[in-house]
């Protein structure tokens, strides 16, 4: 079945428009009529019952007046009727009962009278309703003898609208081609802003829109040039925390603050921009609308990179063992060749020795961080770390009495997440020596990292777990998440982290539950 076009709709609502209007009017129109009629005809009325009533021979003569006997007041009724124009008048006695009348049938009957007689008004006579006005006849010494009637008739509803039906016929026909141009040209207009699309066409594309919006895992917002939201997809509800039916609403009315609220409105041109929001970890592109040359909004797309953040981790503990493997690699080939020159110099004592005090010296700097670090995959990254450190001729100490069971899962990531980015910054800070702390207390988990470096601010305090704060640059360049994640992932564990002093160390501390 073809579908209905914008301008056949238009041109119909117009042409309904136009007669439920046209018959508002028409009845307005019979109305109006009505009581100017009305108004009218009792004026004609009045004055020809008064000059009825007033006529010498009606005074005379009625008095003696009998029902259906022809006196000379018939002739004085019959030219009062002719002159107004009227459709009946008549004569009635003292009692009310009609003697004459230019209507035949009137004769006999009674009218009803008011205290003075007189009366002006709509009636109800035998042939329908009519405006008559009634005046009372007096004779020479003042003594009521009678009334006057005259009256005309009251046209029919039909006699009416036939009355007023070539004007209306006209209004029709004058508004019926207006409103048929008028809907022509506004459903170009309506068109050419659409489109060229037709209205079932814009409602299927609307329904595929939102069908699409529902179906897309990353999430989607549209701002117009104010900042308010136009567009939110469902992933974009649940991913930033915010309650459905924000449309309309400003990105700070939205509650969204910070690195998220200035990517939001595209004062940061970045692509691929890594926001942390509450636990998760989103990544976000924001694309200017511009069309006919002029900004009219932006458009935010974002997924979730939190799953992925945590395999980075894990990736990022193997790289770390990797390196430190292959730093120990090159140490060994030294140490071989070392060996390898003493046995040519057949110094087999020295060989013994030297490879008994690496043999302890390894195993001491082992068993100090397993002795202490049940947890596999942590003591796998403190050992790597304290390497990799050694290198940059950092000492990386365990605290005594330090303990930590093992754990494993997600937990052993979190750690790792906090314990690889608090030693890389502590080694970083630096001037020469790092200790790390561990403990377990009721189900709390707290690690303490102190470095014997510059120390930080107190007017950074708390800004230095924010994204993007960095004292090594920019955080687009990379830096300025480490301190977030911390903070992240120990929230995310009903924990916290904090930094502060104790004498002469910087202490970060971090918390977090199991």
């Amino acid at each position: 079945m073809r579908r209905t076009t914008l301008a056949a709709q238009l041109l119909r609502l117009q042409l309904l428009i136009v007669v439920v209007v046209l018959v508002a009017i028409g009845g307005l129109s019979l109305a109006q009529s009505s009581a100017a009629f009305q108004r009218d005809a009792g004026r004609r009325a009045q004055s020809a019952a008064e000059t009825l009533a007033a006529n010498p021979v009606v005074r005379q003569l009625l008095p003696s007046a009998q029902p259906r006997i022809r006196t000379g007041l018939q002739s004085v009724v019959e030219s009062v009727r002719a002159v107004s124009g009227l459709d009946y008048a008549a004569l009635s006695g003292v009692d009310g009962v009609v003697v004459l009348s230019t209507v035949p049938e009137q004769v006999g009957t009674t009218v009803q009278t008011g205290a003075d007689g007189s009366r002006v008004g709509l009636t109800d006579t035998a042939a329908g309703k009519a405006v008559e006005a009634r005046v009372p006849v007096l004779d020479d010494s003042g003594t009521l003898v009678g009334t006057a009637v005259v009256g005309d008739r009251y046209p029919s509803a039909v006699d009416r609208f036939l009355q007023s039906a070539p004007n209306l016929i006209v209004y029709l026909a004058v508004a019926s081609v207006l409103g048929g141009l008028g809907s022509v040209l506004l459903a170009r207009r309506v068109k050419r802003q659409t489109l060229g699309m037709e209205a079932s066409e814009i409602l299927d594309l609307v329904g595929q829109r939102e069908a699409m919006l529902r179906g897309l895992k990353e999430g989607v917002i549209a701002l117009d040039p104010n900042g308010r939201v136009v567009l939110m997809s469902e992933s974009a509800h649940e991913l930033l925390h915010i309650e459905y039916g924000s449309k309309g609403a400003t990105v700070d009315e939205l509650g969204v603050t910070g690195r998220l609220r200035d990517v939001l409105l595209g004062t940061v041109e970045t692509s691929d921009e890594i926001v942390l929001v509450g636990d998760r970890v989103l990544v976000l592109n924001t694309v200017p609308v511009v069309a006919d040359g002029k900004a009219v909004g932006t458009v935010t797309t974002f997924r979730d990179r939190t799953e992925l953040t945590d395999v980075e981790e894990e990736l990022g503990v193997t790289k770390t063992s990797s390196t430190a493997l292959r730093e120990h690699i090159h140490e060994f080939d030294n140490q071989l060749h070392t060996i390898s020159g003493l046995v040519q110099l057949h110094e087999y004592d020295e060989v013994v020795r030297y490879v008994d005090g690496l043999t302890a010296r390894r195993e001491d700097a082992t068993s100090v961080v397993t002795d202490s670090v049940a947890d596999v995959s942590v003591a796998a990254l403190l050992i790597a770390k304290i390497g990799a450190a050694a290198h940059r001729s950092v000492t990386v100490d365990i605290v005594e009495g330090s303990a930590l069971r093992s754990h494993g899962g997600a937990l052993s990531r979190d750690l790792c997440t906090v314990l690889g980015n608090l030693v890389d910054n502590a080694v970083a800070a630096s001037s020469g020596r790092v200790r790390i702390a561990l403990h377990e207390n009721n189900g709390d988990i707290v690690a303490e990292v102190f470095d014997d470096g510059p120390g930080v601010d107190a007017s950074d305090t708390t800004n230095i777990f924010e994204q993007g704060w960095s004292t090594k640059g920019a955080a687009s360049t990379g830096h300025g998440f480490g301190l977030a994640l911390v903070r992240l992932a120990c929230r995310r564990r009903g924990g916290d982290v904090t930094v502060g002093t104790d004498g002469e160390w910087t202490v970060f501390r971090a918390m977090m539950k199991e």
